[in-house]
């Protein structure tokens, strides 16, 4: 998770909301990935987004089923089903996401018990130091009237 907080800074000092993952296999880190909606216009540039094709592409392959994903915040639906379709061995997450958190907080499409495949979710990971991170990125947001 301290690697996942690396590249949510780099989000953050890139006036992006700061969220970092990555993508670990065999113990090795295979992927990272920081939010940049802003920088690319795309709102599906999600860091988990950017972990997955990354990974996927170290890897030559689509399926990431002995794969774990390290996020510094709850992934979203849109990130959750991507997990999912990737086949994502498990995801550990710092912050929970009470308005979108798709991974047990709002809904939970990471581990629905009707989908083909069910990643196992692991919540809390220096869920203070992750929250922390974007309560001062909005605190700043707000301080100085910014979108």
């Amino acid at each position: 998770m301290r690697e996942a907080l690396k590249e949510a800074h780099k989000a953050f000092e890139e006036d992006e909301v700061p969220v970092g993952a990555v993508i670990v296999h065999a113990g090795i880190i295979i992927a990272r990935g920081h939010n940049q909606v802003e920088c690319l216009k795309d709102p599906t540039a999600h860091a988990e987004m950017i972990a997955l094709t990354s990974a996927t592409n170290y890897r030559g392959e689509k399926w990431l089923t002995d794969a774990s994903m390290y996020v510094t915040i709850e992934p979203c639906s849109m990130c959750a089903g991507a997990l999912v379709l990737a086949r994502l061995k498990q995801v550990f997450f710092g912050a929970c996401d009470l308005k979108t958190g798709a991974c047990g907080s709002v809904f939970n499409i990471a581990d629905h018990r009707t989908l083909n495949h069910r990643v196992k979710i692991n919540g809390g990971v220096l869920a203070d130091e992750c929250g922390a991170l974007l309560s001062e990125f909005f605190k700043k947001k707000r301080q100085t009237g910014k979108k």
